[in-house]
């Protein structure tokens, strides 16, 4: 019997066979396939980016940064607050003072709508109104005198670490020479010899520009070391004798190569050297050598406070915890950029 092979009617048949591709078609698959996916899910990240990414997850230095914005734009704008809500940090008001108990009248260091903060016990002076106006000296110092000692601890760390020999030898004595000054001492010494006036300057600006620079030009050296041994790590990395195999001079290798590569050690040494010298101004203060009355400073309050303590105990509470705010603030976003900047964490 033959097999028939006749096709029955209404069917069509269709065969199929295997297509060749030839190599540029093969490379044009994947482009296509790719292509309809997101152009977000395959672009790479910068390393701000992933550093940026990190940060955000840690909810506490997150909380960290948004407390010193927020205290460094209380600083910068403390006079139009104190203008806008009509806030005088020097009124006395002796009707809210006790002067058998020699303390606000009323709980809580005389706490009301109209002083929130309560009043000091001598003068009756608000509270509120001296915790904002001392806010700008606190920072200013801490500020001022952190630039100054990044600023030198940079400059002479990168040189050494770069050049050593002789030139390391000079300036890593020169730091220890710096560290051997007993600071306090020195600060406390040199503010009480300027008190009358240097350099044309006196009164408020004079006692500011004396504590930035005694902080600050006496602190220098631990930021240099840290730079210093980065510095010696970096010099023998690729890029580096890349550089030197290019003919490029060492003012361009030091300050083009080495120090964008140095930001991240030196943003985070600020950011944790900032608050210790907020406490060393306000040691100064508390001390008698810092900022002089009536300008308001969270360390004069604190000296003020030591003799009247019994009488009033929030006197003291109030601008202890702006210090303790401020500086934990300020740690809290050091430890967050530390552990973001680090390409070692995860």
């Amino acid at each position: 019997m033959g097999v028939d092979n006749r096709r029955p009617r209404g069917v069509n048949l269709t065969v199929t066979a295997p297509i060749e591709t030839t190599g540029a078609e093969a490379e044009a698959q994947p482009e296509a396939v790719l292509s309809g996916v997101k152009k977000s899910q395959i672009e790479g990240r910068s390393l701000s980016q992933i550093a940026w990414m990190r940060f955000k997850r840690d909810k506490v230095a997150m909380a960290g940064g948004i407390v010193v914005v927020c205290l460094v734009l209380m600083a910068v704008l403390s006079k139009p607050i104190q203008w806008v809500f009509g806030l005088d940090p020097n009124k006395f008001n002796q009707d809210l003072i006790d002067p058998a108990l020699l303390a606000p009248k009323g709980g809580w260091g005389g706490m009301s709508w109209d002083h929130p903060l309560g009043v000091d016990p001598q003068y009756g002076r608000d509270m509120l109104a001296r915790i904002i106006d001392g806010s700008w000296v606190s920072l200013l110092v801490a500020g001022g005198a952190t630039l100054l000692s990044v600023v030198i601890g940079t400059v002479l760390g990168i040189i050494a670490g770069y050049y050593g020999g002789w030139i390391d030898s000079v300036i890593s004595r020169l730091m220890d020479t710096f560290l051997a000054f007993p600071l306090l001492l020195f600060a406390i010494s040199i503010s009480a010899s300027v008190q009358d006036g240097f350099f044309g300057l006196d009164g408020l600006p004079l006692r500011i520009c004396v504590l930035i620079f005694v902080i600050g030009f006496f602190s220098w050296p631990y930021i240099g070391r840290i730079v210093r041994a980065q510095t010696m790590t970096l010099r023998r990395r690729e890029f580096i004798e890349a550089s030197t195999s290019l003919g490029a001079r060492g003012p361009y290798i030091l300050f083009r190569e080495l120090l964008p590569n140095l930001v991240a050690p030196i943003l985070v040494y600020s950011t944790l050297i900032i608050p210790t010298n907020i406490l060393f101004e306000a040691a100064l203060s508390f001390l008698g050598v810092g900022i002089a009355p009536p300008q308001a400073s969270w360390g004069g309050m604190l000296s003020n406070a030591v003799d009247l303590y019994t009488a009033d105990p929030q006197y003291m509470f109030v601008p202890g915890l702006a210090i303790f705010i401020t500086v934990l603030a300020f740690n809290l976003l050091g430890d967050g950029l530390r552990d973001a900047l680090d390409p070692r964490s995860k």
